[in-house]
């Protein structure tokens, strides 16, 4: 393997980007044990103190994995910071297509897996969200971040509730997305405003124990911004 010499600016960071690169491009391949610092150091013309730095970014990244007197491994050859990045530039209808596929599995393994302060954190962030709306079903302008504050603490809750670390953790990195992409929604005229009953619907069919019911339920509460936003995409719309 070549790696092209580091130039002296940003040291550290020109060879987190090499080994990146080289890291997507499969040169090395998971379960591989990539080259010691020094043998590193003398391909890149840095110091090994630099490699060292490097080799700690991408450990932390999650794609190298240093092991105790045996040497470092890779373990991932996705950036996660890159594919945040990407979810991140995601349209408003990918954010809910995903937010789909999180939530409806979310909500379906919280129907088996559910404890009682699941279902108390869900209705307590429902209760919260109520009091800013006044009794009423629209979102008070004032209040509109910690509006959507709530919805996500709900959401969040649900998918929580299925007790997945995987999942939670992904819905987690996952749930500025989902903000943005709502807050979008909520300052938008052509967005619809989703009915309260919606999401307690949810809350009832996840408490009832019935998977399929709290599938369908968290299917249908995100179906009606989906069609909104599938109507303006529409071509000639």
């Amino acid at each position: 393997m070549t790696l092209r010499a580091a130039g002296r600016t940003s040291l550290v960071d020109t060879v987190v980007e090499q080994l990146r690169a080289q890291l997507a491009d499969g040169q090395w391949k998971i379960g591989d044990r990539v080259p010691t610092e020094h043998a590193l150091a003398e391909q890149l013309q840095v110091g090994r103190n630099t490699v060292r730095e490097a080799v700690r970014v991408l450990c932390h990244a999650g794609m190298l994995q240093s092991r105790q007197g045996e040497g470092t491994f890779v373990v991932s050859t996705a950036d996660p910071a890159a594919v945040m990045r990407g979810i991140q530039r995601a349209g408003i209808r990918d954010v809910l297509e995903l937010r789909i596929a999180l939530e409806a599995e979310g909500a379906r393994l919280a129907a088996l897996r559910h404890q009682p302060a699941d279902l108390a954190r869900m209705r307590a962030a429902l209760a919260a969200q109520a009091a800013l709306a006044d009794g009423g079903t629209q979102p008070p302008h004032e209040n509109i971040e910690l509006y959507a504050d709530h919805d996500v603490e709900f959401h969040t809750a649900v998918v929580d509730a299925a007790h997945n670390s995987a999942l939670s953790a992904t819905y987690g990195w996952f749930s500025s997305s989902v903000r943005e992409a709502l807050l979008t929604a909520l300052g938008d005229r052509d967005m619809p405003h989703i009915a309260p009953g919606d999401h307690h619907a949810v809350v009832d069919a996840i408490a009832s124990g019935d998977p399929d019911a709290a599938e369908c339920a968290a299917r249908a509460l995100l179906d009606v911004p989906k069609q909104a936003v599938d109507a303006l995409l529409a071509p000639g719309t």
